[in-house]
């Protein structure tokens, strides 16, 4: 069951106008189609790309349009353009099987 602080900050809102200039984190997630956690992580780390009214972190389109741009470009945890292929285990040796 989701806390209360959970459903006030942390489920993407929509916001009143999709075309104005300044948006909160939760409405900015709703525009991008991401969570919340994951913007403000992502923002956590990008400190550029935000600005702060009193306590609370509000974007501008310049921001929106360069978040989007971050998260278009690939795997937004690691930066990549494409995901870490993993590798194949090393077949083991006949010799290794038959001791």
């Amino acid at each position: 069951m989701a806390t209360r602080a959970y459903e006030l900050y942390g489920v993407p809102t929509p916001p009143n106008d999709s075309e104005q200039e300044y948006m909160t984190v939760q409405e900015t997630a709703h525009v991008l189609n991401c969570s919340v956690s994951w913007l403000r992580r992502f923002l956590k780390a990008h400190r550029h790309l935000h600005g702060y009214s009193g306590r609370r972190i509000i974007t501008n389109r310049a921001d929106r349009a360069a978040i989007y741009e971050a998260l278009r470009a690939g795997d937004p945890r690691q930066g990549r353009s494409m995901p870490k292929s993993r590798r194949r285990p090393t077949a083991r040796s006949r010799a290794a099987v038959a001791a």
